[in-house]
């Protein structure tokens, strides 16, 4: 990966450095990253980079169109390696996993507004919000375990009505 994405360097007009090297190896093991994720993950290596050095590495390579930043609400930035198509994202709600989804139209941008105002539409950014696969088999394995814990009632067993209309006169009986 080293002289591929030492030419890929070269080829965006940027200088070689280990850095560099070391936060784009880091993005390919971990894409959909933040800063602090990467600095995290450079913690062990030689490329040792502080939080500083590391956002400093990210805006220099997505500015040079190495690396798309997103940003999903509430969100720190993330970046990927992930350049040049037109995709969008997935993000758990829950754990805040993100997942890459191709767009069905393929072009930019993929969806057309009913008005622009003015504006030359290039792009649209689209993020689906939801449960990863993950969170959702915990999801339905609390809900369950939480089912398994609750009494139930089995109203067949009862003999009679109970409650207020229970105590109520019905008509013709005498009060």
């Amino acid at each position: 990966m080293t002289h591929d994405t030492s030419d890929l360097l070269r080829s965006a007009g940027l200088r070689v450095t280990g850095g560099r090297l070391a936060v784009l190896d880091a993005l390919e093991r971990m894409p959909h990253s933040d800063a602090e994720t990467v600095r995290q993950a450079l913690a062990g290596s030689p490329s040792r980079l502080s939080l500083q050095a590391v956002h400093n590495v990210l805006g220099d390579l997505a500015e040079a169109g190495l690396l798309r930043r997103i940003q999903p609400a509430r969100s720190a930035a993330r970046y990927e390696l992930r350049v040049g198509d037109n995709h969008h994202h997935a993000v758990c709600s829950s754990c805040g996993t993100v997942a890459d989804i191709d767009c069905v139209v393929g072009h930019a941008p993929c969806l057309t507004p009913s008005a622009t105002d003015g504006f030359a539409i290039a792009a649209a950014e689209v993020t689906f919000w939801g449960l990863c696969a993950d969170c959702t088999a915990a999801s339905d394995s609390s809900t369950a375990a939480r089912a398994a814990e609750t009494p139930t009632t089995d109203m067949t067993d009862q003999a009679g009505p109970s409650g207020p209309a229970a105590s109520t006169p019905t008509e013709g009986a005498p009060r």
